[in-house]
């Protein structure tokens, strides 16, 4: 099994073992410490300024229940209770021998003084709770119990029962809260969720220690890859390979950086979720820190989206490059196609993942997205009429690339002017003209261009002769130049092929023209044509044939 399918195992390995502990913060009891507020649809009736909300009533971290208030009296009433229900607790757990009894009172048998808020016309005549500690045998509370708290409509609404109804759940409810506080405080109960603890600890740090393990893998392999990249004797292929792997590596540390934080996270959250003194920082922690944790969430998963389809382009552009075996210096053209191309791609794909992760991010946060959107359609539109030239320019030069038209070091033919291609990018072409004017010229306003040097060129050399000479000698002495000359060191490698000798192109005032293409490497067909010239000359002044000046047929000859 190699490399990549070893690490695919650990990945595998590591993520189920980091869900399994994950799981652990999460109560699997029936009231989830993450059972936040939420209104009911059957609370809307209070009032539009001050409408109905419901929340939970917390004892020991767990939602013992839920109660219903308008919102500017919600928070206030279940912070009453919660601290009435802690008084009962703290007398209830120290007496082993006596018993809880939790009460029903109609408002006449109720004692006037209250924890909560003053009766209101919504309470007045609401049943109200009462709980209390009593010794064996005794099946009622004293007149001075504990008022716990007041059964209103709204609860019942929020049930929906009727207040009698709702007030009888309600102490059933209160009558188990109490007795799991009790039995969670009891010796035995903590010893088995230390070891619980204990065990879960030993998890968290046998996993910690594997995704160290496997850190420390990806960054000597991030470093090799490095180092790889420095080099400059690697074909164009193999730099797009170690390209793709390095992000592929980036994308693996991150996730093994983000896994070993939410490991311990979630086993801390866990071990704090086992005891119930500490259950209350585990339902703090999650209901401060929703908000923030998921926009966390929706950045990292957007960096390793990011990071994944950037292997993706480097994959695309290897494939690309495939047929290609050239070394980067040499082959300058395929280089520059493939990093423009993946560096566009990567702009493409970075701004399409962060705008979608910034969609995702609003939603995770509970605004509404469908008004931006339609806002950001507006802007689009009005954005784009002003930007039509830059728009075509950017889709013109990006053809250009792609389908590779021409490439920096390529001398070419636009709108009549000749020159060196010095700088393209999606905007603009720049030429370095035969006067050694730079050229700018918009992507798109290039229409036909000839280019000069694309893969390979041909030196077109026109050679006059007299109408006195004989054609077939200097035939024969232009052939066995040209071979002389592809057959040296110095000029085999700019020389494709031999000369091919066309034969007699036309007949002009000053002779013969013999046509001779030489088929040369890209922009060497200027320095060739100008020494196979110099070679010519020298060889026909050795034969005694001379080039011929302009020949007026009007004079006799001899005149």
């Amino acid at each position: 099994m190699g490399h990549l399918g070893r690490s695919r195992l650990r990945f595998i390995f590591i993520g189920i073992l980091t869900l399994w502990v994950a799981l652990q913060a999460v109560p699997t009891r029936a009231q989830s410490v993450l059972d936040l507020a939420l209104p009911s649809p059957s609370q809307s009736a209070s009032s539009d300024e001050d409408p109905v909300q419901a929340a939970c009533v917390r004892l020991d971290g767990y939602c013992a229940f839920r109660v219903a208030a308008p919102r500017s009296d919600l928070w206030r009433r279940v912070r009453a209770i919660e601290t009435t229900l802690a008084e009962v607790r703290d007398r209830y757990v120290p007496a082993t021998s006596d018993t809880l009894l939790i009460e029903i009172r109609q408002p006449s048998e109720a004692d006037p003084t209250t924890t909560e808020s003053p009766p209101t016309e919504t309470t007045r005549r609401s049943p109200e709770l009462y709980g209390g500690i009593v010794p064996p045998g005794i099946d009622t509370l004293p007149a001075n119990a504990t008022r716990l708290m007041s059964v209103t409509r709204f609860d019942a609404e929020l049930r929906g029962v009727d207040v009698e109804t709702a007030a009888i759940g309600l102490q059933e409810q209160i009558q188990e809260t109490l007795q799991r506080s009790r039995f969670e405080r009891q010796p035995t109960y903590l010893i088995r969720r230390g070891g619980l603890g204990g065990g879960i600890l030993a998890v968290v740090l046998g996993i910690s220690w594997g995704l160290e393990r496997w850190a420390r893998s990806l960054r000597r392999t991030k470093a090799e890859l490095q180092d790889l990249l420095r080099g400059r004797s690697q074909s164009l292929q193999n730099v797009l390979d170690e390209r793709q792997r390095w992000n592929l590596t980036e994308a693996q540390l991150r996730f093994s950086q983000l896994l070993q934080v939410g490991l311990w996270a979630s086993g801390g959250l866990a071990i704090a979720g086992l005891f119930p003194h500490t259950r209350i920082l585990q339902v703090r922690v999650v209901e401060g820190l929703g908000i923030p944790l998921r926009l966390v969430v929706v950045s990292l998963a957007v960096y390793l989206l990011i990071r994944l389809s950037f292997a993706l382009i480097n994959k695309l552009a290897a494939v690309l490059a495939s047929r290609y075996e050239i070394t980067p210096e040499v082959n300058r053209r395929m280089q520059l196609r493939v990093k423009t191309i993946s560096r566009v791609s990567r702009g493409i794909v970075t701004l399409l993942w962060v705008a979608i992760g910034g969609l995702v991010a609003l939603m995770a946060i509970g605004i509404n997205i469908a008004p931006l959107l339609a806002g950001a359609g507006i802007i689009g539109v009005a954005l784009s009429l002003p930007a039509q030239s830059l728009i075509k320019d950017a889709i013109n030069g990006f053809f250009i690339i792609l389908e590779d038209q021409y490439a920096v070091g390529d001398v070419i033919t636009v709108h009549g002017i000749r020159g060196l291609v010095e700088n393209i990018n999606l905007r603009i072409t720049q030429i370095r003209d035969e006067e050694g004017r730079l050229v700018t010229i918009p992507n798109s306003e290039i229409g036909v261009i000839a280019n000069h040097s694309s893969h390979w060129a041909q030196a077109d050399v026109h050679i006059p002769i007299s109408y006195h000479t004989d054609v077939d000698q200097v035939l024969g002495l232009i052939e066995a130049t040209g071979k002389a000359m592809q057959a040296s060191d110095r000029w085999s490698a700019a020389m494709l092929k031999e000369p091919e000798v066309l034969g007699v192109e036309d007949f002009d005032e000053r002779g013969l023209t013999i046509r001779v293409w030489i088929k040369t490497q890209p922009l060497k067909q200027w320095e060739v044509a100008r020494e196979y010239r110099r070679r010519l000359k020298v060889a026909l002044d050795a034969a005694g044939i001379v080039i011929p000046a302009h020949v007026d047929f009007k004079s006799p000859p001899g005149g």
